[in-house]
């Protein structure tokens, strides 16, 4: 019966962290996004984000988008820096083609940092990406 289950696998959805100024408060912000780099859109994508360390664990965060078109991002959350001492996953479920697909992204602590940032092709930004 096992071998009879066929689960899909994620390819073209990121996550990223970027590093980038706000207009109306004139800050440097860290943002969550979720990237589709798919041909195809992406319906009813439920997002739950949390920190954790051994002895440490932050709220449940929930996100649901009713659709993310082909080959376009969207913000999840504003990430506040003392986040980056902790584990932040990312668990992104979504339907494709009436298909379900569900995948786990986690930024190890201390691993999202300005020296990390790279260019995000979609988003013309710098950032730091999970695959």
């Amino acid at each position: 019966m096992k071998k009879d289950i066929q689960i899909p696998v994620v390819k073209d959805v990121y996550i990223a962290i970027v590093n980038e100024y706000n207009d109306i408060y004139k800050t440097q912000d860290w943002n969550a996004y979720i990237i589709n780099d798919k041909d195809v859109d992406l319906e009813m994508v439920l997002i739950v984000t949390s920190g954790y360390t051994e002895d440490k664990m932050t709220s449940i965060f929930r996100k649901k988008l009713d659709l993310l078109p082909k080959k376009s991002y969207a913000k999840i959350e504003l990430m506040q820096e003392d986040l980056f001492a902790l584990n932040n996953q990312f668990k992104v479920t979504f339907f494709e083609n009436n298909k379900m697909f569900d995948k786990t992204y986690t930024f190890r602590k201390n691993t999202i940092n300005l020296q990390a940032l790279q260019p995000l092709s979609l988003m013309e930004a710098r950032g730091v990406l999970v695959k």
